[in-house]
């Protein structure tokens, strides 16, 4: 069987190793050694300057936005996991949807512009699949309008823009250590900012608001993670260069074979340097995406409609349409793709489609 994805396993053995000592230590969770050393250690890894280790990339956009006091309505993309939704509407805050760039399916900046009003308090933009957002233009439209920025890093991890980690841009960036994350604590997330105050604020909220013992500096919520979870992280950080190489080489040989292949390949930010971290097709109708899916899956392979549907689309909100974004979430189909996927699985996926495409 061929998964859309496969989660890194690092070496048992040093996972083991940390494990011991936190047994001897007696230790697991509340800031303990590990998730700080993870917390050093991925800070120099990305050079960034500010870091928090969270319970997962959904926690770390509610602590966004609750750290930066928003309310109102909030510019989001469509074309998103539905967390980062989600997330603005469980902090009683208005997705308002500014529709996508059909070539890189980011946030357009020229419709963000259009989706502005006076209840508008801040952008929050998905670097989809970790290719890089626009970063200037949407600066540019937060500072002439005075709103906050917010960037779903969540795929983010390896990206670069103009030479700096995808993750250092913004009011605040959130990404996600999930395991399906080509970097991974098996559940974790994590913010980052450039505002010491603001990453006082997000570390006193992800332990109920604590400081010290006996006090309360604010309202918070259990957004902490643990050292197993750490342990995990610190081994998996071992070999982060050699997953990012892999996926490279594994995405430009699937390109070389689809080049016949009619679908359209995301275009990556000329600004920017991408992971790789999803192999997502673009097929020219619904109908033969389907057809695609059950003959992948006929042949023990499954990919993912990703992102379906489009967040415009929800019925448990008001919502505003997004034409482009609605039209591409109906022909989008992630390839399989990680680090250990064999060449001769992915000439076997792309032969099975162009079967469907010929036929």
């Amino acid at each position: 069987m061929i998964n859309v994805t496969k989660p890194f396993s690092p070496p048992l053995d040093e996972v083991q190793a940390y494990l011991k000592d936190i047994w001897e230590r007696n230790w697991f969770t509340n800031n303990g050694p590990l998730v700080n050393e993870l917390e050093l250690k991925l800070k120099e890894y990305l050079d960034l300057k500010y870091f928090l280790f969270l319970t997962n990339g959904t926690i770390a956009i509610q602590l966004a936005i609750k750290a930066l006091g928003l309310n109102g309505k909030i510019i989001t993309t469509p074309f998103s996991y539905i967390a980062t939704t989600s997330s603005i509407l469980w902090e009683n805050c208005e997705p308002v949807y500014a529709d996508i760039d059909p070539a890189t399916l980011n946030i357009d900046p020229s419709s963000v512009e259009k989706m502005i009003t006076p209840d508008t308090t801040a952008i929050l933009a998905t670097h989809v699949f970790g290719n890089p957002c626009d970063i200037d233009a949407l600066s540019a439209i937060a500072n002439k309008h005075g709103l906050k920025i917010i960037y779903d890093g969540a795929h983010g991890f390896g990206s670069k823009y103009k030479g700096k980690s995808l993750l250092d841009f913004g009011d605040v960036c959130t990404t996600s250590f999930h395991a399906t994350k080509l970097f991974h604590t098996i559940e974790g997330g994590a913010v980052t900012t450039q505002d010491p105050e603001l990453l006082k604020r997000i570390a006193y909220m992800r332990n109920f608001g604590h400081n010290g013992p006996e006090d309360f500096e604010c309202v918070g919520i259990n957004g902490k993670n643990c050292e197993m979870h750490a342990a995990v992280g610190l081994v998996n950080l071992r070999y982060a260069d050699d997953i990012l190489r892999s996926r490279k080489e594994l995405a430009e040989y699937y390109f070389s074979r689809m080049e016949n292949l009619n679908v359209q390949n995301v275009q990556i930010n000329a600004d920017g340097e991408w992971n790789y971290s999803y192999m997502p097709v673009i097929f020219p109708n619904e109908e033969q995406l389907l057809r695609s899916v059950t003959a992948l899956n006929d042949n023990w392979t499954h990919p993912r409609r990703y992102f379906y549907p489009s967040l415009s689309t929800l019925r448990y909100h008001k919502s505003n349409s997004a034409p482009i974004s609605e039209s591409i979430s109906k022909r989008i189909l992630c390839l399989p793709l990680y680090h250990d996927l064999k060449k001769e699985d992915i000439d076997f996926i792309v032969r099975i489609l162009m079967r469907v495409q010929n036929n």
